[in-house]
């Protein structure tokens, strides 16, 4: 690679050349992309823990926070945010530019990726369908951890299939501390290397199956990924006395979710988030089909090459890692969680699809549509806001919200729900100027509802959200015991109609925004609203 006096070989300098020319067509385009998004304020876990998070780190240097419960989350992405913030100017544009960096970063190591395991041509197709993706898309400037450990995940298993073993192991221990759960990856690599051992050794076969052949000891090389997770596990736990976070955050994610019912229940959700959420059973089902086609043949006359089996089935053991850890832990099925997957998922289609379907370009394309599809318009069934553009239109209706609180009730008490109980008193997160005095109920259902109503002279008015986006016709939604099953093992709630709010707490709506059912609305109690404040609000009306 280099040359004896050390300057890199002139093919070392055309593959950085062309790996960063790559790395700026992908940035400028999703930099484009999401232009109009990149002043909006700070969303849901976005205010509620990982902006205050990197936030104190910029402060006072503490890796820990202090401003929010620690959730034993490793510190990288908040360093990665401090560090923008420290040299370029605090706002949620610098944020925003700083996570497409990222997304960015990641989206060149899929394009390599599938360069060393396909072609040129599916590498192009899979980072283009990747990035419009919803899930990644709406992800690519939000502030989670997610990305950043799909990134160093994606680069990591690229090294591997190039038979970089030490670059590898560098990015699979990267990946841990920027999202714990990100050590998935290697240890199911290490589990898999150890079979094929086994199997070689047990049954004289097996060769073929494994990138890498080797004694048990090359297999176990990869638990040193965990040795950073460990130390600021170690370090988190001197500090706070906590080795994964404050107990109720354990309790959420871990130890509740550990009923068999759950875990099966989990899976089956998992298994649609993977193979069909959001239109992808678009290119699954493509694959699907192409698969009893027989391969095409190149201008030479040779098939068109598949991705080597070897290969298929290390992406199928560190997916079927992802769906398994994901069913049994994580209090919230968010799809973000399985963001390092979906696109070796996406890279296996398009492979399959050019390898065998004559006009493949256009399934893509036409992948790709709905996607912007589903990205811009809502599916008839219940999805997470971040996972879609329905975040912008709950930031925007929370600003607005926030403007009309500030406006005409900065000296009143405001009953409201997380996370906009910090987003009325955190300014820094890009909601108001000043904070509100707020009352902090859990959230919006019938019970906590009818309790606010026996205390009503603790606030003046009330900030209703919808905390749950749900479709306006869902699918399926006659079948009473879904909706029993999620209250059950995933926290779900109905929120309270703005107008029986008002009823039961004795006031009257005095505005509501509504956007593809994503809506807020403001009570004012009718002891201290009087009828010139009210009529001088101008209502926003449903959109």
């Amino acid at each position: 690679m280099t040359k004896p006096d050390g300057v890199p070989s002139s093919k070392a300098l055309r593959a950085i050349r062309e790996n960063l020319a790559a790395f700026a067509l992908i940035f400028t385009a999703l930099f484009l992309a999401h232009a109009p998004l990149l002043r909006l304020p700070y969303f849901w876990d976005e205010a509620g823990y990982f902006i205050p998070a990197a936030r104190d780190l910029l402060l006072t240097g503490a890796l820990i926070p202090h401003s929010t419960l620690s959730n034993a989350h490793p510190p990288l992405l908040m360093l990665w945010l401090a560090f923008w913030w420290k040299f370029s100017a605090y706002t949620p544009a610098v944020t925003r530019f700083a996570m497409l960096l990222i997304a960015a970063f990641a989206l060149l190591g899929l394009w390599r990726l599938a360069r060393a395991v396909a072609n040129s041509q599916v590498a192009i197709a899979t980072v283009i369908c990747t990035a419009l993706y919803p899930v990644f898309f709406a992800q690519s400037s939000l502030a989670h951890l997610d990305m950043l450990a799909a990134a160093f995940t994606l680069w990591g298993l690229a090294m591997y299939v190039e038979r970089r073993p030490v670059s590898a192991l560098v990015f699979f221990a990267l990946a841990p501390i920027a999202k714990e759960t990100a050590l998935i990856a290697p240890l199911a690599i290490c589990a898999w290397e150890l079979f094929c051992t086994l199997l070689r050794s047990r049954m004289g076969a097996g060769s073929s199956l494994c990138l890498r052949s080797g004694t048990p000891t090359r297999a176990l090389v990869w638990l040193l990924c965990a040795l950073p997770l460990l130390c600021w596990l170690a370090y988190h736990e001197h500090v706070t006395g906590y080795v994964f976070g404050n107990p109720e955050y354990l309790r959420y994610n871990g130890t509740a979710t550990l009923n068999p019912l759950r875990v099966v229940l989990a899976l089956l959700i998992r298994l649609w988030h993977l193979l069909g959420y959001l239109n992808l059973f678009v290119l699954t089902l493509g694959a699907a089909y192409a698969m009893f086609m027989p391969p095409l043949l190149e201008r030479n006359g040779s098939e068109r090459p598949r991705i080597p089996i070897n290969v298929q089935l290390v992406f199928a053991v560190v997916i079927l890692a992802y769906l398994v850890a994901f069913s049994v832990v994580g209090g919230a099925l968010l799809a973000r969680y399985l963001l390092p997957v979906y696109p070796l998922i996406i890279l296996v289609c398009v492979s399959t699809l050019r390898r065998r379907v004559h006009r493949w370009t256009w399934w893509v394309v036409a992948a790709c549509i709905l996607f912007v599809f589903n990205l811009c318009i809502p599916p008839p069934y219940r999805i997470a806001p971040e996972d879609t553009l329905l975040y912008r239109d709950y930031v925007i209706e929370h600003k607005a919200a926030a403007n009309m609180l500030s406006a005409h009730f900065a000296n009143k008490r405001v009953l409201t729900a997380w996370p906009a109980s910090d987003e009325l008193t955190r300014p820094y997160l890009g909601y108001v100027k000043q904070p509100l005095q707020v009352v902090r109920i859990e959230n919006f259902s019938d019970l906590e509802m009818l309790r606010a109503s026996h205390a009503t002279d603790q606030f003046d008015v009330v900030f209703l959200f919808s905390t749950k986006w749900e479709p306006p016709h869902p699918l399926l939604g006659s079948l009473p015991f879904g909706r029993a099953l999620h209250e059950r093992f995933f926290d779900y709630h109905e929120d309270m109609d703005p107008q029986r709010a008002a009823a039961l707490l004795g006031g009257r709506v005095l505005d509501y925004q509504n956007r593809d059912n994503e809506w807020i609305a403001i009570i004012g109690i009718e002891r201290v609203e009087n009828a010139s404040l009210a009529g001088g609000i101008r209502s926003l009306g449903s959109h």
